[in-house]
């Protein structure tokens, strides 16, 4: 499947699929919840269509699959610049899509990749995520103020706004907690609907897409622990070692 994808694409100098990660197992319940949540997050900070869109500015690559042509790889300088990236999938596509390369990307979802890599449990898991979060952020307290808030004003406002306005209403409270109550359930349907793709990729059912709201909660948390974790000299921490962030490296890591 993915094989095809490529061919019809020659023309294109780096291919990346993002592949169906590892969260099926029986005792694999933290996989279940952040997985999914992350390729979903993923899929928004990185429109995949933009990422191939020769014009947009957008670049993003998957590193759980990559395909790059040699020579393009080696006119826009090796892997040399890119090698204190701690996004380096994502460094690496935007290294080639940017002058002096202007190589065409292509990036996408594959049911015919699945990684092995296990994450056991919660706390790798959130390492993972931890480990480049604020990196995302370019080092910034206002983006990073900014993704906390709109985390909440998106994932969490509409799901309490429901709550709060059906007891409003069951207590007499009037047009303005119906209205309240419709505008919620109408947003917490709207991310619910579009969760339901991913959750279809990974084999899980659709009852968890109505708890995307408490799961964005939990990125916040992570995203905010990675922002502590930077100020406190652990930033970048992976596999027993701590990635340094090379100077310069906050506008590497830009959309």
């Amino acid at each position: 499947m993915h094989w095809r994808c490529w061919s019809a694409a020659p023309l294109r100098t780096i291919g990346g699929w993002c592949p169906r990660w590892r969260c099926c197992g029986r005792r694999r319940g933290g996989e279940r919840v952040i997985v999914p949540a992350f390729v979903y997050f993923f899929a928004q900070l990185y429109p995949f269509r933009r990422v191939n869109r020769p014009s947009a500015r957008t670049a993003a690559a998957a590193g759980g699959c990559m395909l790059v042509r040699r020579g393009a790889l080696i006119a826009a300088g090796g892997l040399d610049p890119i090698r204190g990236a701690r996004i380096d999938d994502v460094a690496l596509g935007r290294l080639l899509k940017r002058p002096p390369s202007r190589a065409r990307i292509w990036l996408g979802f594959s049911t015919g990749v699945r990684s092995l890599r296990p994450y056991p449990g919660l706390g790798t898991l959130w390492d993972m995520i931890a480990r480049s979060a604020y990196t995302q952020l370019r080092y910034s307290p206002v983006l990073l103020a900014a993704t906390l808030g709109g985390l909440l004003w998106l994932y969490v406002l509409p799901p309490a706004a429901a709550v709060a306005g059906l007891a409003s209403a069951a207590a007499g409270g009037g047009a303005a907690a119906g209205w309240a109550a419709g505008a919620g359930l109408a947003g917490w349907a709207g991310m619910t609907l579009s969760f339901l793709p991913v959750l279809r990729l990974y084999r899980l059912s659709w009852f968890r897409a109505p708890v995307l709201p408490l799961v964005a909660v939990l990125y916040a948390v992570m995203t905010a622990d990675s922002a502590r974790r930077h100020y406190a000299g652990r930033g970048g921490e992976w596999k027993g070692r701590t990635v340094a962030p090379r100077r310069g490296q906050s506008a590497a890591n830009r959309p």
